[in-house]
């Protein structure tokens, strides 16, 4: 099994951790992936202000990987829904097509669509399947429960990304219930983190966090789980902001799901990048059985 591995632009610079153990996990699980450093921007920063060079940017990446004759493989979920966005527009519409190939015939690149865009999560699930990564807890988890975050970009449009029911998801909830530990039921499950509004109204931005937050706490969560780096830093460095400028006093820490795989695996924490965190999420071990 092989993989063109699309980190993204936060990964490596703000949740090195997210990278690290999924790298971790996919070894021990005897996965391939394959970096490519021609990989840019995935184009969603400027999708809703300029479409068209959004577009471009995500089928040159596509483009690229299709050129290694591989799937890509997203960790980040607004670059997968980007990437998915344009896949999908391009296989819709032949004249969008046809205008990013010109461009991209610039460089020798070529838009075909056989190359499928796929998150992390994604490939666990439907490619490994949660039989398997079963066998492969040797640690497994007791007693934790666990707040699942979906995130906006997989679930929305579900037309595009084809990640789950975006009403009623579960494919998250069963990756996390492999490792042990229980996914609980929360009313904001589905709801946005807060991370779009964050410098462009830091208030609104925070109020849509720590209700996530009360709402994770009162269901009876131990920790938050996530599977997209702009997700983990509104609940790791926003949250960890709020604590001091709101004086939030029922914090609610969050780590990221291959950290939670891996250490079920019998990964070590440095492996998994677990000291990275802003907030401490070191207790989380003395779970594993």
């Amino acid at each position: 099994m092989k993989f063109a591995l699309f980190l993204g632009c936060n990964i490596p610079v703000r949740v090195q951790q997210y990278e690290l153990s999924a790298r971790a996990v996919l070894d021990k699980l005897g996965v391939e992936v394959v970096d490519n450093q021609e990989f840019k921007c995935c184009g969603n920063p400027i999708r809703n202000t300029d479409s068209s060079t959004s577009v471009l940017m995500a089928a040159r990446n596509i483009a690229l990987a299709e050129k290694q004759g591989l799937d890509m493989m997203v960790l980040c979920k607004c670059c997968f829904g980007s990437l998915k966005k344009a896949a999908h527009l391009m296989n819709q519409n032949p004249s969008i097509r046809d205008e990013v190939n010109r461009l991209l015939a610039k460089e020798g690149l070529q838009y075909t669509g056989t190359s499928e865009v796929k998150h992390f999560l994604s490939i666990l699930y439907h490619d490994i399947g949660v039989n398997v990564l079963k066998e492969k807890t040797t640690r497994p988890f007791k007693g934790i429960k666990i707040a699942t975050h979906y995130g906006c970009h997989a679930l929305r449009p579900s037309d595009v990304t084809g990640f789950d029911d975006p009403v009623a998801p579960v494919l998250f909830d069963e990756l996390v219930s492999a490792t042990g530990a229980q996914s609980i039921d929360w009313p904001l499950k589905l709801e946005c983190c807060g991370a779009p509004l964050l410098g462009v109204n830091d208030t609104l931005s925070m109020d849509l966090t720590e209700k996530k937050i009360i709402d994770g706490k009162q269901a009876g969560a131990d920790y938050l789980c996530v599977a997209c780096p702009y997700c983990q830093m509104q609940f790791d460095t926003v949250q960890q902001m709020m604590v001091s400028v709101r004086n939030l006093n029922h914090s609610l820490s969050s780590i990221v799901f291959p950290q939670l795989l891996g250490l079920a695996m019998g990964i070590e924490g440095n492996a998994l990048g677990i000291s990275r965190h802003v907030l401490d999420i070191s207790k989380i071990e003395s779970f594993l059985e």
